[in-house]
């Protein structure tokens, strides 16, 4: 079911300082910043040979990753992301082996603009796992 890894998600509490880290110090190529209201969450995508890492930072009061920071001040890995061929068929799957799907659910779109979802990380060993259609 399970594709190669889209991306690393690291939530940072200070976008703009995570940006100019790994562009000035890791000399990474970093896309400029998108904001998704959506997701409560404004990204930008650091460029990898073999994946991306991706930095996220609230937007607005009510975006999950507000809560992240909080127990997390100086930031830290949010949320790993996996590609899959069928979001659908991989929801129903996981649904039918007892995993929580985040949400009502359906996907959502994705920063990629591609349908999303998010998976429980009590039922992943404390991980959140997103999931991104290809």
């Amino acid at each position: 079911m399970l594709g190669k890894v889209n991306h690393v998600a690291i939530a940072v509490p200070d976008l703009s300082a995570a940006v100019e880290n790994y562009r000035s110090t890791l000399g990474a190529l970093v896309t400029e910043p998108q904001a998704l209201p959506e997701h409560g969450v404004t990204v930008v995508f650091v460029a990898l040979p073999n994946t991306k890492v991706e930095l996220l930072e609230p937007l607005g009061d009510a975006s999950p990753v507000s809560a992240f920071l909080e127990k997390n001040p100086a930031g830290g890995m949010h949320h790993i992301c996996y590609e899959v061929e069928d979001i659908i068929a991989a929801r129903d799957r996981l649904k039918d082996a007892g995993a929580r799907i985040l949400g009502d659910g359906n996907p959502k779109i994705g920063a990629h603009g591609k349908p999303v979802l998010f998976l429980h990380p009590k039922d992943f060993q404390g991980t959140l796992i997103e999931l991104e259609q290809v």
